[in-house]
């Protein structure tokens, strides 16, 4: 095929989240036992599951055209790669994630100048180099094959960690020191020669405009009513009480009966419940709620 996008997708905690995202946002991604080719029901893409790790990697070096990956391996492989969209979503909390310095309960560590002549242990071995250089600090950075959480106190004097929520942390009795090192959410990346090329940048700018229609109607549902005209006024005023009730204003519509018309708008899922009895008891009839896989804007 002469026009082929190859595109990388994070195994491992991601795997899933980010099949969810494309299937939300029109791709069906099928994952095979033990092959690291999934199939995608679009011919002009070439998938290919990875590490997100090694993501950044390929992509500045061209064996891969884009792919999805963390800012935090971005920063670990030091890759120049142009980034095209944020994408925040990840297996627990659908927030960014943070790589915090870790110690046990009872260390002595409360800073980096604390780090002197200690062992850390960490998959984030480059960036966490930086980071001590940066504090003027010179400690001994190993890598961690996983289990991290584990090593404090016999095998090392700290670790750099990811988390989303701290719970494994603390159930390791292990405490947070200082502000988090790096901030990561997912990222979309390509690399120069890939979007140079005009048929690569649209497909990937296509895909890039459908994930963020899904991410943007995630948590949304769109709600239909019918309203006198006469109690228009009043079910307006109960939508502008709830800010996120629209995105723009809502949508009026004619209907056969001249005394009535017909409202569209699209409202936050969690407000559903207490909206409707209002917009009932205002005067709206007809009201029913829908899903919506995309937003674009």
């Amino acid at each position: 095929m002469s026009n082929l996008l190859k595109l990388g997708l994070p195994a491992g905690s991601l795997q899933e989240a980010t099949a969810e995202l494309f299937h939300k946002a029109g791709y069906e991604i099928t994952f095979a036992s033990r092959s690291y080719y999934p199939a995608i029901d679009d011919r002009e893409i070439q998938c290919t599951l990875i590490r997100a790790q090694e993501i950044p990697r390929y992509v500045e070096n061209g064996s891969l055209d884009c792919g999805l990956t963390g800012y935090d391996w971005i920063q670990e492989n030091d890759a120049k790669v142009i980034e095209l969209a944020e994408l925040v979503y990840s297996k627990v909390s659908r927030g960014p994630v943070m790589w915090v310095l870790a110690v046990p309960m009872d260390s002595p560590i409360h800073g980096p100048k604390d780090l002197e002549g200690k062992r850390i242990a960490t998959e984030l071995v480059e960036f966490t180099r930086r980071w001590l250089k940066g504090h003027g600090v010179s400690a001994k950075v190993e890598f961690s094959w996983g289990a991290t959480e584990v090593k404090p106190p016999r095998l090392s004097d700290a670790i750099v960690e990811v988390t989303e929520t701290g719970s494994s942390l603390r159930a390791n009795n292990l405490r947070i020191v200082g502000e988090p090192l790096l901030t990561s959410t997912p990222r979309f990346i390509t690399n120069a020669a890939a979007y140079a090329d005009p048929w690569k940048k649209e497909k990937m700018d296509d895909l890039v405009l459908m994930l963020r229609g899904a991410m943007a109607a995630e948590g949304k549902v769109g709600l239909k009513l019918n309203v006198r005209k006469s109690d228009m006024d009043r079910v307006l005023g109960l939508l502008r009480q709830h800010p996120k009730t629209s995105l723009n204003s809502p949508t009026v519509s004619a209907l056969t009966d001249p005394e009535w018309a017909a409202l569209e708008t699209i409202i936050d899922e969690d407000i559903v419940r207490h909206i409707m009895p209002q917009l009932h008891a205002a005067g709206a009839r007809g009201i029913v709620e829908y899903s919506i896989n995309k937003i674009i804007e």
